[in-house]
């Protein structure tokens, strides 16, 4: 199986990333810093080892209920237009026709505007979202000091934006916002409980991470905190990696780290993206008995875990967060409050192998029956 970088690269930018990123993209370093005492404990903490496994044990079920219960009540009007400003990456086009798709349902019309993600094409797409004067704007990605002229235009007119995946905050003229720092942070410990439990509490572990991606640290020190409360004395060090490795010369980092590190025992990417190529390059190398976990798995990583060549993932909610968009704008025309929204814990999922992996062909959903769920709310079933 090639593991075709391009494409991953493509595909694996997931809506996450802010895109400040992309404008810092030459300041990023490459150092090695280490994150705790590389000196694993003489024994396992059997109290570490059975909280992390009873955490895992809960994040590696498969979510069965769409966070919002409450109908929306009311007859939702059709005939609704929104911008959905995309953000440059495969993965926001894949959460925008996401949202197209349940916008439909309620007779909306969905207008995607490419950008490329540099802060003038940005800036043009919310100039042309003025220009169109929408019944709402959808984004995902870009933080508000990138679009703050419009967005402050967009408030005075009375229509709402509602952005997901960003390191923001809702309030001044974002109605709604999903998977923001706080919604994330969970993820590091999803990670975290794997590492443990699959090492026994008895691991050494390298976490490569990118520091532009701001709204990743969150996922960082929440793994980091929860690895030495659960895995006292076990050794840690975060490699910090810049944008231009990934797709050029990432997995020969890897391999470098980990040869100047022997006792690593587990390898855990901050983005799926980063470990496109390494299992490849590892097995070249002669390299065996690493284990690989990732945050925001993507299609090529779980293909790899299928195969066995990496053993678990982060699966992210971009399915169940595009509906919960529609959802909330569909309470907002129909004069209702988005809180119930706002309020909402979308879910994710650990991957913890092939056997409760859902679907190794992409971006599959947590919840299965999202869209009939989603559908009762707004009477539509």
């Amino acid at each position: 199986m090639s593991p075709r970088p391009g494409r991953a690269l493509r595909r694996a930018l997931t809506a996450i990333v802010p895109v400040t990123a992309l404008l810092t993209l030459a300041a990023c370093g490459t150092d090695t810093t280490p994150a705790a005492d590389s000196a694993k404990a003489a024994g396992a903490d059997p109290a570490g080892l059975s909280a992390a496994r009873a955490a895992m044990t809960k994040y590696s079920a498969r979510p069965d209920k769409i966070p919002v219960t409450a109908p929306v009540g009311k007859k939702i009007p059709a005939g609704k237009k929104i911008d959905f400003i995309l953000c440059g990456v495969q993965s926001c086009k894949d959460l925008a026709d996401f949202f197209t798709a349940g916008a439909k349902e309620l007779g909306w019309d969905v207008k995607q505007i490419a950008t490329q993600g540099t802060p003038e094409s940005v800036q043009a797409a919310y100039e042309q979202a003025l220009r169109d004067k929408p019944d709402a704007v959808v984004a995902s990605g870009f933080p508000r000091a990138v679009y703050a002229k419009q967005l402050a235009q967009l408030k005075q007119a009375g229509i709402p934006v509602v952005q997901s995946n960003a390191d923001d905050v809702a309030g001044d003229g974002i109605s709604l916002l999903k998977n923001g720092p706080k919604d994330v942070a969970v993820q590091g410990e999803m990670l975290a409980s794997w590492v443990v439990s699959d090492s026994g509490a008895n691991a050494d572990t390298v976490y490569f991470d990118l520091p532009a991606y701001t709204i990743l640290k969150p996922v960082k020190d929440t793994f980091a905190a929860k690895y030495r409360q659960w895995c006292a004395g076990c050794g840690l060090d975060t490699v910090d990696v810049p944008i231009t490795a990934i797709g050029k010369d990432m997995p020969d980092r890897v391999v470098s780290y980990v040869r100047s590190h022997p006792k690593v025992t587990h390898i855990v990417f901050s983005l799926g993206l980063l470990n496109v190529g390494v299992p490849a390059a590892l097995k070249t190398a002669g390299i065996t008995g690493k284990h690989i976990a990732v945050n925001v798995g993507d299609a090529q990583n779980y293909q790899y875990i299928e195969s066995g060549l990496s053993d678990a993932a982060m699966a992210l909610n971009s399915h169940e967060a595009a509906w919960l968009q529609v959802d909330a704008l569909a309470r907002h025309f129909t004069g209702q409050s988005m809180a119930v929204d706002q309020k909402a814990v979308l879910p994710n999922m650990l991957i913890t192998g092939k056997d409760n992996l859902p679907s190794a062909d992409g971006d599959f959903p947590l919840v299965e029956d999202y869209q009939a769920q989603f559908k009762a709310l707004w009477g539509l079933s």
